[in-house]
């Protein structure tokens, strides 16, 4: 097929897109971040790339912590708002009725309304341009415990999260596949015949 080349630029999609909380419980802040994700599954290590400018950058400086919350589709306007407000001029949480609970290894606090909360800790910034990158172990995860079937699987399928693609917010929907599934041998359907003349038959 053919292409049209453009200029380098930050069209990588879908990427998660996901509420940062940090502060404390008595003083939280958030940010909505599209520039995350998994660097390292052991230890389990992941990113987040924040503008300098952001209220939320000098806070997970100087704390060193932050937590990565996954909220549902359904609350994609209180993400979109949290990253376009400024959390020095309001109260963004409260605002948008979203509520800042203790987290289990860290100071920051978690969102009550998230789906899955990841429990960070810094351990490297790096200057990338207009971001600078936190790298942060996650110490721990938090996820709604409807989320959880008897067995202890995760069925994440069932979160709704959102994802965002080029500047539009996209709510997850179809599965099309599995870790693994193209490598797998298909399992021969096995067939029950009751009629004993044609059992006898298929054993010649």
């Amino acid at each position: 097929m053919s292409k049209v080349t453009w200029k380098g630029g930050t069209i990588l999609a879908p990427v998660p897109v996901v509420l940062v909380s940090c502060g404390t419980v008595e003083k939280p802040a958030a940010i909505t971040v599209a520039w995350t994700g998994i660097i390292s599954s052991d230890p389990p290590r992941l990113y987040i790339s924040v503008r300098p400018e952001r209220n939320s950058y000098g806070i997970i400086k100087d704390s060193g912590e932050f937590c990565v919350n996954m909220l549902p589709s359904e609350l994609v306007r209180k993400l979109d708002y949290c990253g376009i407000k400024s959390g020095r001029n309001e109260d963004k949480l409260s605002k948008q009725k979203l509520t800042a609970i203790p987290c289990t290894q860290i100071s920051a606090p978690m969102i009550a309304q998230s789906r899955i909360a990841l429990e960070c800790k810094v351990i490297e910034v790096i200057p990338h341009g207009s971001h600078d990158m936190f790298i942060a172990d996650i110490a721990a995860v938090n996820v709604e415990d409807s989320l959880v079937d008897e067995s202890g699987k995760l069925k994440i399928e069932q979160a709704g999260l959102v994802a965002y693609a080029h500047g539009t917010y996209f709510a997850l929907g179809k599965k099309v596949g599995s870790f693994g599934f193209s490598c797998k041998q298909k399992r021969a359907k096995s067939v029950s015949v009751k009629d004993p003349k044609i059992r006898k038959k298929l054993k010649k």
